[in-house]
This record gives C-alpha cells, sequence and structure tokens, in this order.
C-alpha cells in the first residue's frame, strides 16, 4: 500500500516541509511540500537526500558490542543495556561522579524527545562536564545576548522583508541558509528584496556564491570583523548619526560604549580589516541613514576569535542605528511560547567567567554553554580528576573538534564510552558499545530549534513517517533504559511503556499553552502559524536588572583588553601571512552527508584547499598540484584549487571530510578527503573564555609545494 505523509526535514532550521512517500511500510521518497503554510515548497537537496540516508544500508540496526578480541561484534539491547548500567555503577563507585562525562552533536538540537531523557539520566548520574556541538559553531551567541538582554535566548531576526539596507556578516545564504534565522529559501527573500532597491552587502574574506544571486560582497581579512563592528560605531557617532534617543531610552552604560569604540576608528582598523577607512566611513554613514536597516552575522564570525564580542556590536550597531525594535532593522521574534519576561531575572554576568582547570572560560552552569570541546581530551586524561565514562550520542568529535590524534588518544584511555548514533563513525569506532538510534523520519518531532528565531512564527509537528527499522530504538528510550537499569528514575517505572511520549510531550504542551494552544491541536494540524509580533516587543524581553540593554557589559572587561592585545598582534603579522578560513559546501553538512554518494559526485568527491592566483603565483604553486597545508597545530596534504574568489592572503578548505578510518562507513572511507581541523588549535587557549567557542577561522598557515 503506498501513502503520503506530511513530515519535514531536521537538517537546519527551516525545518522545510516534505512529503514523504511510505511504501508497504518502508520509506521510498522525499519531495516537497507544495502546499505547506510557511515552506510552500521550497526544499534543498539536503533534505531530499534525507531518503539516501535513512535507506542507507551502512546504518547501524542493531547494538554493537566491543568484544575481548578488541572487535565490535553484533549484540542485543538485553545484553548491552545491563552491562552498561553495571560498567557505569563501577565507575562511580570507584571514581565519583566526576568520571563521567557527556557529548552532544549537533543533531540533538533537531531532535525534540531527545533532551529530557538524557538530561534526567545526566542530572541522576551527576554529570558535571557537558560538551557539545555548540562549542564549534554558535555559544558565543547565547553568551552575546545574555550579556547584552539579561537571556540568553534573544536574538533579534533581520527583517528582510521590509529592510532598506541589509548588512550580513561571515554568512553564505545560497549555500547554508542561515543561522539564528529560521527562513525557507533565504536568497529568495534576499533577491526580492534587492529587486525591490533595498541594499545588500555581504562582509565576507570571500566572494561568495550568494552575491550572485543579489547583493555585493565586501572583503574583511579573518577574524577582524570586531574591529569592523567598532569602526562602523565610532564612525556613525563621529557623523552625528547615532540614534541618541534610542540608546537613552533603550540603554544603560551607553556612554561607556561609545568612549570605547572610539579608539577604533575607521583609519585605525584599517590595516588590520583590509577595508579602506573611507569605505567603512561611507557604509556607517549609508547604514545609518537608510530609512531602515538591518543586520545579522553568523558562523564564519562566530567561529573567530571573539565571537561574543562580534554580537555584541552587532546588537549595538542596532541599536544605535535605532533600528532595534524597528520594522525592517531588527525584530523580536515569539515563536510559539509567550516567555515570562521579567527584568532583574538574571544573576550578575561576571560571576560566570571562572579559572577552571584549563584555563579562564565560561563557568557550565551558564545556560546553553557546556564545557569547551577542545578541551575534552584534556579533561578526559587529567590526571587529578578524569574522565573515565563518557557517552557522545548524535556526534562525532574525532573529527569536528581540533586535535584528532590527542582526541582519539584521549577516547581510547576511557575505561567505557558508549556511542548513540545512526553511523558507526570515526569517533564509535573508538566505543565499547554502539548503540543504533532511531533516524529522523522514525520518530515524532517539533521544530523546536527555530523556536525565536523565525521569520514567520510557527510550530510544526511531524509523526514518525515509519516505525524504527531493525532493532533501533529513538534515542529517549535508551536513555531512560540505561536510567531503569541502574535503578534510577525512569519513565518505563512511572509512566509506563504506553504513556512515556505523552509526558515527553508534556514540556511542549505546556509551553503552547502560553499562546492558548496545546499539543491535541498542533497534532490534528500539522502546523499553527501565529500572528507576527509587534517590532517594538523585544525591549518588553530585557532580563537585565534594570530592564535596559547593557550596552558596556561589566563581565567584558578583560575580553576587551584582549582585543586590544589581539589587535596589535595582527598590525605585527607580515603581510604575506596566510589565513585559514572554511569554505561552506552545497554538498556536505558539517560529517552527516559524508556517506551519501550523490553528494560527492566527480570533483565533489573530495576537499581542496582553495587559493588566489596570485598568492599562488607568489610561493611558485600550479593548480592540481598536491600542497602542504601546515599550522603551529599540524599539517595535512591537500590538492590545490585557484579561485579569485579569494581575498588575497586568504585560503579556504572545506570541512566535514577526513573519514580514512571510519570503518563503518564504506563510501565516506573509500571517498576521505582530508580532515581541515588537524590544523586548529586545540587545548587551553584554543577558545573565546566569554563563550568557550572554538578558534576555528583565521587560522594562521604556510603552503608550500611537495
Amino acid at each position: 500500500m503506498k501513502q503520503e505523509k506530511k513530515t519535514f526535514c531536521r537538517v537546519c532550521e527551516p525545518a522545510c516541509g516534505m512529503i514523504a512517500v511510505v511504501e508497504d511500510g518502508a520509506l521510498t521518497a522525499l519531495k516537497p511540500d507544495r502546499d505547506h503554510p510557511v515552506t510552500k515548497g521550497f526544499v534543498c537537496h539536503k533534505g531530499i537526500y534525507g531518503l539516501d540516508i535513512h535507506n542507507d544500508p551502512d546504518r547501524l540496526n542493531v547494538p554493537l558490542r566491543r568484544n575481548a578480541s578488541g572487535g565490535l561484534k553484533e549484540s542485543s539491547w538485553d545484553v548491552v543495556l545491563p552491562e552498561i548500567a553495571e560498567r557505569l555503577q563501577n565507575v562511580l563507585e570507584t571514581y565519583g561522579r566526576s568520571a563521567i562525562g557527556g557529548y552532544r552533536g549537533n543533531p540533538m538540537a533537531f531532535n525534540t524527545l531527545f533532551g529530557p531523557s538524557y538530561g534526567a539520566l545526566m542530572s541522576q548520574l551527576g554529570v558535571k562536564k557537558h560538551f557539545s556541538s555548540g562549542t564549534q559553531d554558535c555559544t558565543n551567541k547565547f553568551a552575546g545576548s545574555g550579556a547584552v538582554f539579561g537571556t540568553q535566548t534573544l536574538h533579534p531576526v533581520p527583517d528582510i522583508e521590509h529592510t532598506d539596507f541589509l548588512l550580513l556578516l561571515g554568512e553564505n545564504p545560497a549555500i547554508s541558509h542561515m543561522s539564528f534565522l529560521s527562513i525557507a529559501d533565504p536568497m529568495g527573500e534576499i533577491r526580492r528584496a534587492s529587486e525591490r532597491g533595498a541594499k545588500v552587502l555581504y562582509v565576507n574574506p570571500r566572494t561568495i556564491e550568494s552575491a550572485r544571486f543579489a547583493g555585493d560582497v565586501l572583503h574583511i581579512r579573518p577574524d577582524t570583523d570586531v574591529y569592523f563592528l567598532a569602526a562602523l560605531l565610532c564612525e556613525m557617532d563621529r557623523l552625528d548619526l547615532i540614534d541618541k534617543q534610542a540608546l537613552e531610552n533603550r540603554g544603560q552604560n551607553c556612554q561607556e560604549l561609545l568612549a570605547f569604540v572610539h579608539d577604533y576608528p575607521a583609519d585605525r582598523v584599517s590595516s588590520v580589516t583590509g577595508i579602506e577607512a573611507q569605505t567603512i566611513v561611507d557604509l556607517a554613514r549609508n547604514f545609518a541613514t537608510a530609512p531602515s536597516a538591518s543586520i545579522h552575522m553568523s558562523t564564519g564570525v562566530n567561529m573567530g576569535r571573539q565571537g561574543t564580542l562580534a554580537y555584541w556590536l552587532v546588537h549595538m550597531v542596532s541599536l544605535a542605528s535605532g533600528n532595534l525594535g524597528r520594522r525592517g532593522g531588527n525584530l523580536y521574534s515569539a515563536g510559539f511560547y509567550s516567555r515570562a519576561s521579567k527584568a532583574g531575572t538574571t544573576r550578575a554576568e561576571p560571576e560566570d567567567i571562572v579559572e577552571g582547570p584549563h584555563g579562564t572560560m565560561r563557568a557550565v552552569n551558564s545556560p546553553l554553554i557546556g564545557l569547551p570541546a577542545n578541551l575534552m581530551p584534556e579533561y578526559i586524561m587529567d590526571p587529578k580528576d578524569p574522565i573515565k565514562a563518557m557517552f557522545i550520542t548524535g556526534g562525532n568529535p574525532v573529527l569536528s573538534v581540533a586535535g584528532e590524534p590527542k582526541m582519539r588518544k584521549a577516547l581510547a584511555s576511557l575505561d567505557l564510552l558508549v556511542c548513540v548514533d545512526i553511523y558507526r563513525n570515526a569517533s564509535a569506532d573508538t566505543a565499547d558499545y554502539v548503540l543504533p538510534a532511531a533516524g529522523a523520519f522514525e520518530r515524532p518531532d517539533i521544530n523546536l530549534t527555530a523556536l525565536g528565531l523565525q521569520h514567520l512564527s510557527n510550530i510544526q509537528y511531524t509523526e514518525a513517517v515509519v516505525e524504527p527499522g531493525f532493532e533501533r530504538k529513538p534515542e529517549w528510550w535508551i536513555f531512560e533504559k540505561i536510567a531503569e537499569h541502574m535503578d534510577l528514575r525512569s519513565r518505563f517505572e512511572a509512566d509506563g511503556p504506553d504513556n512515556i511520549e505523552e509526558d515527553l510531550w508534556a514540556r511542549t504542551d505546556a509551553m503552547l499553552r502560553s499562546r492558548d494552544r496545546s499539543m491535541a491541536e498542533l497534532k490534528e494540524k500539522g502546523t499553527i502559524i501565529f500572528d507576527e509580533t509587534p517590532s517594538d516587543e523585544i525591549f518588553d524581553h530585557v532580563q537585565t536588572e534594570t530592564g535596559l540593554v547593557d550596552c558596556f557589559p561589566a563581565a567584558f572587561g578583560s575580553s576587551l583588553t584582549r582585543m586590544e592585545a589581539i589587535f596589535s598582534e595582527l598590525k605585527k603579522e607580515s603581510k604575506d601571512q596566510l589565513k585559514l578560513i572554511t569554505k561552506r559546501d552545497a554538498h556536505m553538512m558539517n560529517s552527516w552527508y559524508a556517506n551519501v554518494e550523490k553528494m560527492k559526485r566527480k570533483e565533489r568527491a573530495r576537499n581542496y584547499l582553495f587559493m588566489h592566483p596570485e598568492d599562488a603565483k607568489q610561493r611558485q604553486l600550479k593548480e592540481g598540484q598536491t600542497v602542504s597545508l601546515a599550522s603551529k597545530s599540524g599539517d595535512v596534504e591537500i590538492e590545490l584549487k585557484l579561485s579569485d574568489d579569494l581575498m588575497l592572503g586568504v585560503v579556504a578548505v572545506t570541512h566535514g571530510w577526513g573519514h580514512q578510518n571510519s570503518k563503518g562507513m564504506s563510501f565516506a572511507q573509500s571517498t576521505p578527503g582530508v580532515n581541515v581541523n588537524r590544523l586548529l588549535p586545540s587545548g587551553p587557549d584554543s577558545f573565546e573564555p566569554l563563550s568557550n567557542q572554538a578558534h576555528m577561522t583565521g587560522i594562521a598557515v604556510e603552503v608550500r609545494g611537495l
């Protein structure tokens, strides 16, 4: 029997609507949902190729258990669950609660029912050492908003539909959509804005693909955006274009902000950013005098050394130009949850910066921010307080975190490593147990990740399109079962197996009730669209002690000193110093799609080092040549491609590769490419202390022929 079921993609924030074709209980096709009220038939190939992941013969089907000879062999839930429970208990009794840690990968952000059960188990085990992929891409935004607005969940979104000037830093919507802005077909929206006369400007070290469709590119040297933003504010003030009423009515510590940015005028930052001083002055004038203007930044800035400060200044550019909370500027997105916001409910930010065992960092009790993943090996192999047992869920830190050799050594040293995933990836190859998780189309879900980030506020629900195949289980089931086997509190005991999912949805139901809706209504309708929130409502959700936007947070003190030190360091750099950035690829999504053959056809079967022809000529290098790419942290050999899209002095490599040793992913292993993360710094001082965010862009490198 053939059926068509409504569902949605779980790859990125827009959660594009799709139609799943199911024949005799098997998923046979995915296609755009042209009747979807929000995404209206838009879905990219990554969503459609979710079918290939679902039906991949390399998917995990049964639990794997490492046997006495050292190999991973098929087992059963009846065997592995009590063994894991017993070994966890032994670690607790021998080493104590601090000896257990956990790492959550990016897919868990798109898996709503994972959190309650995983969190309950970790809490009962007393786990304090939490790591996640968040410190690889976005924790700076939580830290930045927390300092400025008093809440880490407030992220103003650009009103592209009505703006007259759209300024985008470190993002490439045509390739990777947009992060911290949930919008279907972002390039379509940007094209429409451009066609009606809006100015669209991308600030990026390369001429990105998005500019082929709409807008212009302003080249900037990698990891210098914070100085560019400070200079914009400085020049706006020098031109007397600051909206003083907006600052005085909505902000505090405003004069301190303006005094600070005056240390970074356009003529001072020009040599560091690579942008002419007059260009910065003209941009400041044009942005501030536009009828409306919006600003947004993404991972290309997040992954630098000062992403939190850059996000702070993004907010300040919006506020100081009078565009925060204004139509055509940056607006508040409520989503399906009406937050009970109240000024003064957050504690003082300076207390969140602590001196940890491996250097200064963000405290782990800060919401949405865990320990730096760059320090996982240090915590695991800490001679005084080691991690001896660890869960890795939906992640692959061996390849996605800096320092691959050190990470492999650390994971191999654990007494117990449990990986929960849909693949036996590079990290799982070192595990004692590899547990097969249900995939995106084998479980119910909502688009939770987009909450508070949506262009159009909505919530949608999908049932499980098909039942989990073979012995696969949803992550919530796995963690509830481990709790049950350890005689801890478990929903299996409290609710019974027939009522667990209803209990897991209780949080969502409560959130929906805040908007006078319910889970029952959502399941019936599939999608609920909410009325647009008035633009000025953003200021009703500021939760600082005074209820005002903090324009110069006290927590930034040492980081502002660090900012000047980095500036001095950049000023002294040789003009010939090459800087490495990540080149986003429409046919790679971190390491999620590494085993999908359709994504790696012909020239896409490997990744490359991209370099400007003039930089190559200076080094006597030619296209197609294998070169050595080296940093202070490591080196790789990689094929060279020339591209005049790059700014002089900038080289780029696509990440998500390096699967030579991924034994459970046969196609990925046959087309491994190079793991560029080997070149990134790891360990102490490899992350931004304000947010624990890894330093992953603007890396100093050398390139030479072999």
